[in-house]
């Protein structure tokens, strides 16, 4: 068991079993052996590899998307360009090369990243910094402003609970110990009445997850766009409605039990699109319908930009731009299990690639 695994074990003996929750927070967040907090994931040398860094494509796009807002809204000046969870910058990078062509767009914009791991603070700095980028352990510090915020794979890392129906009630799946070994196990069902709406479209034994910090945080980009203006683009895998046991583990670009090795393996879980959308509304903002990540780009022009791209090059360069393709788009792919949903102001037009 690693050093971080003895120590949540000790914490299991100590004070009881551990939500789901609480296990990734630690697992990902821990100051001394937290996945997130000690490297650099990314890439072929680390355990996943996100969409920004199969193409610069996948940035370029979503940059000129949130800058089509920017101009429908009127091109509002001094307004705040964030990016929840920007991994290595790769992919703000590819939207401000792109962006750059719009008139007026970087310069009013100030470039703020919410970033809590230092590897990647230092990543990002590397490629950024020519656009003085200031980063955030929260949304919280975002000055005010209106604000056109990107957020691709974030949500799926935050800490999810899980529930498995036992008649009207709900059991919570938690991590205690069976003979000194992590094991997931079960409460008392109860009743619980922010899942009552879920018992009508669910059976005994069904597993529901829920994920407090993601309509938290999108309660909090939704106020703010709905007070001062502005678009948030969120990519993420998952789906409209949680069902089912998603939490999962990637170690070396391969699946792994979410319990073995604490602190060194990627946890994530689907993100329940319907939560983010809920708290958007309750926010006072609208939301569009959710996309599949393939028609999102499609629609976005990804094909010419292909095209683009593969006119005069080499062989193997163009090899690589069509497997790149073929890997955002295609259903086989990230095309259908990625999502996309945006969040803007009541009666504002819906961002470029979201059909009304």
């Amino acid at each position: 068991m690693t050093p971080l695994g003895q120590r949540l074990a000790a914490r299991i003996t100590e004070n009881g079993p551990l939500t789901i929750a609480d296990f990734m927070a630690a697992c990902l967040l821990d100051p001394l052996d937290g996945y997130y907090t000690t490297r650099d994931p990314l890439g072929t040398a680390g355990d996943f590899t996100t969409a920004p860094e199969i193409n610069q494509m996948f940035g370029e796009l979503l940059g000129l998307a949130l800058a089509q807002s920017w101009l429908d809204q009127g091109t509002p000046g001094n307004f705040v360009l964030a990016e929840l969870g920007p991994g290595r910058g790769t992919l703000m990078a590819d939207a401000l090369r792109a962006t750059s062509r719009v008139p007026g767009f970087n310069a009013a914009a100030n470039l703020h990243l919410v970033e809590i791991s230092a590897a990647l603070r230092a990543r990002q700095a590397e490629i950024l910094s020519p656009h003085n980028p200031q980063w955030h352990d929260s949304i919280d510090t975002l000055p005010d402003g209106p604000l056109f915020l990107i957020a691709n794979e974030f949500f799926d890392a935050l800490p999810i609970r899980q529930f498995q129906r036992d008649g009207a009630g709900w059991a919570e799946r938690v991590v205690g110990l069976s003979d000194g070994e992590l094991m997931i196990g079960l409460t008392p069902a109860t009743p619980f009445a922010a899942l009552d709406h879920r018992l009508e479209d669910t059976n005994d034994g069904d597993i529901v997850e829920t994920c407090a910090p993601a309509q938290t945080i999108a309660a909090e980009i939704a106020a703010r766009i709905t007070g001062q203006g502005g678009t948030a683009l969120i990519i993420d895998y998952g789906d409209w409605r949680s069902l089912g046991d998603t939490l999962q583990a990637v170690q070396g670009h391969a699946p792994k039990d979410p319990l073995a090795d604490p602190g060194k393996a990627d946890l994530t879980a689907h993100v329940d699109f319907e939560a983010l959308a809920i708290a958007a509304n309750d926010a006072g903002a609208a939301h569009s319908r959710l996309t599949p990540q393939g028609v999102f780009l499609e629609r976005l022009g990804i094909s010419a930009r292909a095209e683009a791209l593969s006119n005069g090059a080499g062989k193997d360069q163009r090899a690589a731009i069509t497997a790149a393709f073929h890997r955002l788009t295609h259903p086989s792919e990230m095309g259908t299990l990625f999502k996309a949903l945006a969040i803007t102001q009541q009666g504002a037009p819906l961002p470029a690639g979201f059909a009304p």
